[in-house]
């Protein structure tokens, strides 16, 4: 059996519906946890680790090393796993589910590279970034050929909606990297913008590896676009979850440094809403913070996130888009891979890491 957590959408035009309650599932662990949502895909997920491997392949030694190094760190895999899903509930069964689910990961991991590098981070998941192992250039570098080897690797699918959605895919993501730069030490930026920089930067990606594995199925157009609007919102509802973790988490288990948004001057959903909620005093340490980037009031912004009701508000975002998620998911035909769908966006508000 499962039960309903009960959370108020946000405002209008911004996250989830405007108006209504959103309905978060909570499933039991014995049912529906999301080990069992991922064991419907693993063996599909040894064979993505296949691909992924025998294509790094390169006759120039420190681009396979790079790239093993920051694929080889882990992480969720959600991309391919979303893509992996999204076919088992479409019933597509054929071998491009594998190929194409080791493109999105490509995709992932050199905007990971590229990310890091301009964000000057040193760590991820739990380990150095590549920049801080390897230098910027080759960061960089390899970046460009996973994206390019990418590319090669699409073309093998013999589709051109295929391509299409993956090409858009890439410029829209390399949009909203440059309009995060763009944005960076902006205390005025406001939810609009915020969403805008998430969708593109990060729900789009998770958009399009849903959407493709509507299109490998053959799927109708109101299938794909379920699938679509499944992926947008979990991508959302993802990242909103990783903003409220930069104030309400923990190093070790997050393997990132806290403060780090704040330290690049990142005006990320939890410092805005705050700014609205608080008082003047409050309003302008977290502004100060945002244009200096200055992480040395972290523990008393991270109070005011608290106090203001900012960081619950930032939950509820998320909760929004989680539900949209979830009614997406619904659409779908109703079998095991269907369920995993619902219970990766349920369980999303828990994750720690």
């Amino acid at each position: 059996m499962s039960t309903l957590l009960q959370h108020p959408c946000s405002r209008p035009g911004r996250f989830g519906r405007a108006g209504t309650t959103c309905r978060i599932f909570h499933l039991s662990s014995s049912e529906n946890s999301t080990a069992t949502a991922l064991a419907l895909v693993a063996p599909d997920m040894a064979e993505v680790d296949r691909v992924i491997a025998r294509r790094l392949d390169s006759g120039v030694p420190l681009v396979a090393e790079v790239a093993r190094y920051i694929i080889s760190a882990g992480g969720k895999r959600l991309r391919p796993v979303l893509l992996l899903l999204t076919c088992g509930a479409l019933g597509y069964t054929g071998s491009q589910r594998h190929n194409l689910a080791a493109v999105v990961e490509f995709i992932h991991t050199a905007t990971l590279l590229h990310d890091d590098v301009v964000d000057e981070s040193t760590l991820r998941r739990g380990r150095p970034t590549a920049n801080e192992s390897f230098g910027n250039p080759a960061s960089v570098l390899v970046g460009d050929f996973l994206y390019s080897r990418a590319f090669q690797m699409m073309v093998e699918a013999e589709s051109m909606r295929v391509m299409q959605i993956l090409a858009d895919a890439t410029n829209v993501i390399a949009e909203g990297e440059v309009l995060q730069l763009m944005n960076m030490h902006d205390a005025s930026l406001d939810e609009e913008g915020y969403l805008r920089v998430i969708r593109s930067k990060t729900a789009k990606l998770f958009e399009a590896s849903a959407r493709l594995g509507a299109i490998l199925a053959g799927s109708p157009a109101p299938i794909e676009t379920a699938c679509a609007d499944y992926g947008q919102a979990l991508g959302t509802a993802f990242q909103v979850i990783d903003d409220v973790l930069d104030y309400d988490g923990n190093a070790s288990e997050m393997g990132k440094n806290l403060g780090d948004d704040l330290r690049e001057g990142k005006a990320t959903l939890p410092l805005i809403l705050a700014m609205q909620r608080g008082n003047e005093a409050q309003r302008q340490t977290v502004r100060e913070a945002i244009e200096t980037g200055s992480v040395d009031k972290i523990t008393e912004i991270a109070n005011i996130v608290r106090d203001t009701g900012a960081l619950e508000a930032t939950r509820q975002a998320a909760a929004a888009e989680a539900q949209r998620a979830i009614d997406a998911a619904m659409r779908l035909p109703d079998n095991p891979h269907r369920a995993a769908l619902v219970t990766l966006a349920s369980q999303l508000l828990t994750r720690r890491t």
